[in-house]
């Protein structure tokens, strides 16, 4: 089975390499010195420190794997504002909607679901909103079917 490949800004690229170096330089020393100071304490088999610094372990070396297999596999997008396409929604682009029912626009970046993160404005060509106006024009309304029912949103600028 083929890996699934990432898609990742350069920004988004750049964010996993530096917390790749993090768990590996830091992380990883750190850990070392919590299992070697447990292993001091003796008996391992009744060792709740010895425990939970190998779960941490585990867990950060599960983690390195992951973001591995993440950079190994991914895919740089750069907005695509050029030519005929700058008015096309595509992966990369800033995008400014209308939400019809409240009459309020929303600005959003449309990133990889890696990289996906509603607090800096940026969702996943996977969400509901981002797979509805992927492709789509400027003044386009796209319905998006959500759990609470369908929401309508207007494209109304592709900032970059």
């Amino acid at each position: 089975m083929a890996d699934k490949r990432v898609v990742l800004t350069e920004e988004g690229l750049k964010k996993l390499e530096e917390k790749l170096e993090y768990l590996k330089s830091v992380r990883r020393l750190e850990v070392a010195d919590r299992l070697k100071a447990a292993i001091a304490l003796g008996d391992l088999s009744e060792n709740s420190e010895y425990d939970d610094a190998k779960n941490e372990q585990a867990f950060i070396e599960g983690e390195i794997l992951t973001l591995e297999k993440q950079i190994r596999n991914s895919e740089i997008i750069k907005a695509d504002v050029s030519g005929a396409n700058k008015n096309v929604v595509h992966l990369g682009n800033t995008v400014v909607i209308k939400d019809m029912e409240y009459d309020e626009d929303e600005t959003y970046t449309i990133v990889g679901s890696t990289e996906a993160d509603t607090t800096e404005g940026k969702i996943s060509n996977e969400s509901p909103v981002g797979a509805a106006i992927l492709g789509k024009t400027v003044g386009t309304v796209v319905q998006v079917k959500v759990p609470a029912g369908v929401l309508e949103y207007k494209i109304m600028e592709i900032v970059k």
